[in-house]
């Protein structure tokens, strides 16, 4: 099998691209797989880490707003089609997985115009407008959830798969679980809150986190804080302007990058985090109550939509940008951590969400295309 996997910008557009790629190598030893992304996203760092060929190509997102700037980046991304077509022609693909990122637009084209299957993968619960837009074109749309359904209507076939992610549930003994806590700085004792903001910052969550480790307030529970690597020095400076010692706080470890992420979240009880698709799925899949501050601005409002997935069904309590403080994020924590029965709820909840054999399906259907094709 041969594939072009087109994803850029974000960890949550490219790790499903990579889960993709690495579950046809599984299957396929020998496939041949590559990558085609922009020069300015994650993936320049990403896919070559995992083993894979990156090809870049310049293409943005379409404003409406008519300025000098936008009409240049209206031409880069026409011209980005052209260049595209000689990628595939020179590869020659069985078929175009478009796993998200501007550079969808300008290779699914590409893979029309030289007659190649195209399969998009949708993570979010409420799909980007490059998504509904290239729907027609593709030979079958995977989806996330299953809320995205009803919201592509131009697609020739959707299937829900699910969003391929690297973290599981793993069932550690108490005496396991206890070393990685005590590793981390963490007791054994005491129920751990971890907070994250994932790649797109969460400036506003830091800021109240902040506010409750000043006032003291995680008296019942133990914080794990990745800050971001962009962040951490920025947090020491502020914590050290309010007498704080950044590696000796009160009831809390901070790191600017958590590397044991799988093992962590799997010895947390509640989960603070944003509410990007990959996040969401992990939670689902590891069964883990969660506040969520969606991140606020980005495309069609989608984190909001992905947060309502699991508010909807009692798994999580949902805080917006603008009204999270230190103090309704401290009662959020405190009422779940005080009350066994709800947390089991919420944790059964999560899990209801969650879905199985993930990658599985998404190369079975990758598959289908290719033989019908």
């Amino acid at each position: 099998m041969k594939v072009i996997v087109a994803a850029a910008g974000t960890a949550g557009h490219i790790n499903p691209g990579l889960a993709i790629a690495n579950k046809i190598k599984e299957k396929e030893p020998d496939s041949e797989i590559i990558f085609i992304g922009t020069t300015r996203g994650l993936e320049n760092d990403l896919v070559p880490r995992a083993g894979y060929e990156l090809k870049t190509i310049e293409a943005y997102g379409l404003s409406k707003k008519i300025s000098i700037q936008n009409f240049k980046k209206i031409c880069t991304t026409l011209k980005a089609t052209g260049k595209a077509r000689k990628v595939i022609q020179n590869f020659k693909p069985d078929v175009i997985v478009g796993a998200g990122g501007y550079i969808c637009g300008p290779v699914v084209w590409a893979a029309k115009k030289e007659k190649i299957p195209v399969v998009l993968h949708e993570s979010n619960a409420f799909p980007g407008k490059a998504v509904k837009f290239l729907a027609k074109k593709a030979d079958t749309v995977l989806i996330s959830f299953e809320e995205a359904r009803s919201r592509i209507t131009s697609a020739k076939n959707i299937v829900f798969t699910g969003t391929p992610v690297k973290i599981e549930k793993k069932e550690y003994t108490q005496e396991e679980r206890k070393t990685i806590l005590n590793t981390g700085g963490l007791k054994e004792n005491l129920p751990t809150i971890l907070i994250f903001g994932g790649s797109q910052g969460a400036q506003k969550i830091n800021e109240a986190v902040i506010g409750i480790l000043e006032n003291k307030l995680n008296k019942h529970y133990q914080i794990i804080w990745a800050t971001g690597p962009k962040q951490y020095n920025i947090i020491k400076e502020q914590l050290a302007q309010k007498n704080i010692d950044i590696e000796n706080v009160q009831n809390a470890k901070i790191l600017p990058y958590i590397y044991n992420m799988e093992e962590i979240m799997n010895v947390s009880n509640v989960i603070v985090a944003r509410s990007g698709a990959m996040t969401i799925t992990e939670i689902s899949n590891l069964g883990k109550p969660s506040i969520l501050v969606p991140l606020p601005n980005v495309s069609q409002d989608h984190q909001l939509y992905n947060a309502k997935v699991l508010e909807n069904v009692g798994a999580a309590k949902i805080i917006l940008n603008n009204e999270l403080t230190k103090d309704n994020l401290n009662t959020e924590i405190e009422t779940i951590i005080k009350k066994p029965e709800l947390m089991k709820k919420m944790e059964e909840k999560a899990l209801s969400k969650s879905v199985k054999n993930v990658q599985e399906n998404i190369y079975k259907e990758i598959s289908k295309v290719i033989k019908k094709c």
